[in-house]
């Protein structure tokens, strides 16, 4: 019975982390909108912009998880960043029939959602 409430937690703050990087990307992604409406941004900025945006609320969701589970702090970061690229590439491919991004992009997006959020989880 004790084992199952512990790994009820481990899902609720898994649940809890994702949603939290999620709004913080919606935050950040709406100030990345206004800055775009305002000002003539060249791609190259944009593109840094979305990257500096899944860095931060990865990296927050990961801290957020390693300091809620106290063990394994950089494997359940790891896994954080993982459930969010994943989530991420589900939602993308829903709105699009097409896949519009080379495999490229999508192993670079999954390596730094991935590392972001063991990065987080390891400084927690």
């Amino acid at each position: 019975m004790d084992r199952v409430i512990h790994q009820n937690t481990k899902l609720v703050v898994m649940i809890k982390a994702i949603l939290i990087s999620y709004v913080i990307t919606a935050l950040i992604l709406v100030l990345l909108s206004f800055l775009m409406l305002k000002m003539d941004l060249p791609s190259i900025v944009i593109s840094a912009g979305i990257y500096l945006t899944y860095i931060i609320s990865i990296f927050v969701g990961g801290f957020f998880t390693g300091r809620k589970l106290e063990q394994k702090k950089f494997i359940w970061g790891l896994v954080l960043g993982v459930c969010y690229f994943v989530i991420l590439i589900l939602v993308s491919l829903g709105m699009n029939s097409v896949s519009q991004l080379p495999l490229g992009s999508y192993l670079t997006v999954f390596l730094v959602c991935s590392m972001s959020g063991m990065l987080g989880g390891m400084i927690s």
